[in-house]
């Protein structure tokens, strides 16, 4: 008998987790809840409620979360100006501490001792998942069934449906989506299948966000972006929730073509990864938030963030979101965005995202007095110069002098 009395599981509805409830049931004999988060992923949720009811769960949690994981999760990472391995924008990294956040809310709300995902043994998901779950609650079981199952293939786990009368949608009967995918409010994600081949190019039919650049409009498209404290608060004037400016910056960025991203990564757990990406809005606001910084942050404050901004990378992209060094540098990033205020315009064009303006009425260290290449009526005296390049050059001076005897 297992000493598992009940099981939150991170439960989609689909196939995977579907056999996971029922597999659940069998194995440890205990009570599940189910816990389905609205990440702005795009599909109806409701089905999931009564698949789960349909196997006698009583306790159902379908939460919306976009607000939460838009303001709490991705605008504080885009204030680091966040990117892994010199391209990606960590879709999928960073909702799932926002995930693992909510499974032990519930656990600790319901009296449940364990929690349980879909994240396979090969995958970074297991790794994040169970980093933040620990990281909340240091004593909670987790029960990761692609660790002690057998059912290691799609065709083991649509036998195991049919078995136990699990619905199976007709894309799952007829090979569906060639692609192992994940979307939120942030990107969508393909991998597998044709992918696994990295010579191989992603078939244009695979995109579901982004128009070709070829097809984007002829036209270019030009917006603005005012910032607040390092964060996108409106859109050509119109104030925008969190949740609501990405969203919109998601459908102006995928019209034009804008953040597609095929790349091979390096997982945590060892191995690489061939995997492609949009995030049409991330990417706008991306190049968006370095024009902002680029006239508010003092050049070493800017420079420190850009040396700390990697390691700020491999923490969110390796589970660490609840670790005490990724808060620690979150204080430090987020005392840099204080004087990051103002208004960015940019140029959307065929997959592009072009600055063509930029501007902080109140926080702005661009003195054009000083830059200006007319006269700046003494204001910048170009003697000084002299001196700092002779101390500047002082040490080089000096091995050269030793080199050459």
């Amino acid at each position: 008998m297992s000493s598992v009395k009940k099981v939150v599981l991170a439960y989609s509805g689909g196939l995977d987790t579907s056999v996971i409830l029922k597999w659940l049931q069998d194995t440890y004999q205990c009570e599940i809840v189910t816990f389905t988060a609205d990440l702005g992923q795009g599909e109806e949720l409701e089905p999931a409620r009564e698949k789960a009811k349909k196997f006698g769960v009583k306790e159902i949690f379908i939460d919306d979360l976009k607000e939460e994981f838009v303001r709490d999760f991705v605008f504080p990472m885009f204030r680091a100006n966040t990117v892994y391995e010199g391209e990606y924008l960590l879709g999928t990294s960073i909702a799932r501490p926002l995930i693992a956040k909510r499974l032990i809310e519930i656990a600790n709300q319901t009296g449940a001792d364990a929690v349980s995902h879909g994240a396979t043994g090969k995958g970074n998901d297991q790794v994040r998942f169970e980093l933040g779950a620990y990281a909340l609650k240091p004593d909670i079981k987790i029960i990761a069934p692609w660790r002690e199952w057998d059912l290691l293939s799609r065709e083991k786990l649509l036998n195991y449906a049919e078995m136990h009368s699990i619905p199976i949608e007709m894309k799952h009967r007829q090979g569906g989506s060639p692609y192992s995918m994940d979307a939120n409010l942030l990107h969508i994600s393909y991998e597998g299948r044709h992918l696994e081949n990295p010579a191989a190019e992603a078939e244009e039919d695979m995109w579901r966000w982004t128009v070709s650049p070829e097809k984007a409009p002829d036209e270019a498209e030009y917006i603005e972006l005012e910032y607040l404290n390092g964060d996108p608060v409106a859109l050509n004037g119109e104030r925008l929730s969190p949740a609501n400016m990405l969203a919109t910056l998601n459908k102006l960025g995928g019209k034009h073509g804008i953040g597609r991203l095929d790349l091979v990564e390096n997982r945590y757990v060892g191995m690489k990864s061939r995997g492609c990406y949009e995030t049409p809005g991330g990417t706008i606001m991306l190049r968006a938030h370095r024009a902002i910084e680029s006239i508010t942050l003092d050049r070493e404050v800017a420079h420190l963030k850009d040396d700390l901004m990697p390691r700020y990378a491999s923490l969110i992209y390796n589970g660490y979101w609840w670790a005490p060094e990724r808060r620690a540098l979150q204080v430090l990033i987020d005392h840099t965005q204080a004087h990051v205020n103002g208004t960015v315009r940019l140029k959307l064009y065929k997959g592009n995202v072009i600055v063509v303006g930029r501007d902080s009425k109140s926080d702005s260290l661009f003195d054009s007095t000083i830059a200006t290449f007319e006269d700046d009526a003494g204001a910048y005296n170009q003697a000084d110069a002299g001196g700092f390049i002779k101390l500047n050059a002082l040490r080089m001076r000096i091995a050269a002098k030793l080199n050459n005897r």
